[in-house]
């Protein structure tokens, strides 16, 4: 397909604009130097309906939720009912202004004030702050409460202990805290290791980052001797709430003894992300952590009758961001919460769990499991199988593709020896059992294509808009330009005909 500007043709245009009254006035007297451009940018001259047709063509190249199921195991792909839309797009929210007086955005307040109790119920803690922009950003920030908190209390800790199977943002944001990270592996159950655990937990650490169900999508077991490690030696046990779609309704995790909660609102709440975006990572707390929270929060005045921004106090680790976060994000949110209530809650859980177990049932024969074993709301699957006819994982991904499915997460997480060639997928709640028949169906008709053709996954895939790409070239030589294409074709000394740009 070509590119928008190799569809120029000179004088074409798509407008017509009246002619203005000012041809005396000249741009160079008005506008101070650095506004002008010597070098004269040329516009594509094309049509309105060349410009349409185009876009419209490009747009069907996409694949999105709305298109078809979308299985990344630990990204929660879920649809987004648009009703949670139409919320977030009403005239009062979109053109409220974050320095606006507060008596005019008395209702944004309030749905922030109401969410906060909200997320609370479901996750039984104290206060969040709905700051964070986004997972990593949130995960951060709890990461800044754990050590504001041990600071106040003259504690040097200097460690945090981080299991491997845990969410993969949780390391680097350890590492950006200040914090000494400390790899606890994992058993031959795909669960923390309880004997090393004790081992690692010492007076020196801060405590434990834990993602329950983990990111091989299984339960912990020994969440109750894992919470007695870390609070006898003082310690906080902070959860990475990623993968709380498996959770609501089922367990709180400060019933479980969490101190510091993290969610991803953008996966759980059903609300856009990925290509779709802005994120949420709120953060929530015990009471005990609450004066360490960023500043502000929203409060309501008993006196006034009307919500306020309150400061958190001198020993919050301050503003983590400009503004009050992304507020559409949590209108959607609020609407999703609302639309279902505490019974639809736990069916969502319910349903997305059924699904990843009955993926599960049906391919283990065909894709060896990870771990043999029941899962939370996404299974882990392996390819290591077909290495013997030169198949890897990224092969059967790519040759989904040609099936019209998304690819699934591959390769992530591995660790040795259980979790090699993986293959995690998350069927969320969104999905009826006819679409999960279809894509087993797809994955078993690749499963014999492995034996029976397995030319045809090695140059998968074969019906896309791009086919097979070379992976290592299109991270070192991006085509972001026109530019880019022209000089990296000539580079190449590609011709039109040996490939399709």
């Amino acid at each position: 397909m070509k590119l928008i500007f190799e569809k120029s043709v000179p004088g074409r245009d798509g407008y017509s604009i009246p002619k203005d009254l000012f041809d005396d006035i000249k741009a160079e007297e008005l506008l101070p130097d650095k506004y002008l451009e010597d070098n004269k940018k040329n516009l594509t001259e094309v049509s309105e309906v060349d410009v349409i047709r185009h876009f419209t063509k490009l747009s069907k190249f996409n694949y999105g939720v709305d298109d078809g199921l979308y299985p990344l195991g630990s990204c929660t792909m879920k649809y987004n009912p648009r009703i949670n839309e139409k919320m977030s797009s009403l005239t009062n929210f979109i053109y409220a202004h974050p320095l606006s007086s507060l008596e005019l955005v008395q209702g944004s307040l309030e749905i922030m004030y109401f969410l906060n109790q909200m997320l609370c119920e479901i996750t039984a803690m104290d206060q969040y702050t709905m700051a964070p922009a986004s997972g990593a950003h949130g995960e951060l920030t709890g990461i800044l409460i754990m050590r504001q908190y041990f600071l106040d209390h003259g504690e040097k800790r200097f460690k945090m202990l981080i299991p491997d199977s845990a969410h993969g943002t949780n390391p680097a944001s350890a590492a950006m805290g200040g914090f000494e990270v400390v790899e606890i592996k994992s058993n031959q159950n795909g669960t923390v290791d309880l004997e090393s655990l004790a081992y690692a937990m010492d007076e020196q650490t801060v405590g434990l980052m834990l993602t329950n169900p983990n990111t091989v999508g299984l339960y912990d077991e020994g969440i109750e001797s894992i919470e007695r490690i870390i609070h006898q030696k003082g310690g906080l046990l902070y959860y990475d709430g990623a993968n709380l779609n498996a959770s609501l309704g089922i367990i709180r995790p400060g019933d479980a003894g969490f101190d510091v909660v993290h969610l991803n609102l953008h996966k759980t709440f059903s609300t856009p992300h990925g290509g779709g975006g802005p994120g949420a990572g709120v953060i929530g707390v015990k009471k005990n952590l609450i004066p360490y929270l960023p500043t502000p929060l929203v409060d309501f005045d008993e006196e006034t009758k009307k919500y306020i921004f309150k400061e958190a106090g001198a020993k919050s680790i301050g503003m983590i961001r400009s503004f009050w976060g992304n507020f559409s994000v949590l209108v959607k949110t609020l609407a999703w919460i609302l639309s279902l209530g505490p019974e639809d809650l736990y069916q969502c859980s319910k349903t997305s769990i059924i699904n990843a177990n009955y993926v599960l049932a049906k391919l283990k024969r065909y894709f060896k499991p990870a771990y043999d074993r029941y899962c939370g709301h996404e299974c882990t699957l392996t390819g290591r199988e077909y290495k013997k006819y030169g198949i890897k994982t990224l092969h059967i991904a790519k040759r989904l593709m040609d099936y019209g499915f998304h690819p699934p997460t591959i390769y992530f997480p591995h660790f040795e020896p259980y979790a090699e060639e993986t293959i995690m997928i998350e069927p969320p709640e969104s999905e009826g059992k006819e679409i999960l028949d279809h894509f087993i169906a797809v994955m078993i008709k690749i499963a014999k294509e492995v034996a029976e053709n397995s030319d045809i996954l090695k140059s998968a895939p074969h019906k896309t808009p791009i086919s097979q790409a070379d992976d290592a070239l299109a991270v070192k030589r991006p085509i972001l330009t026109y530019d880019d294409e022209l000089e990296l074709k000539d580079e190449l000394n590609y011709q039109e005909k040996d490939i399709d740009f």
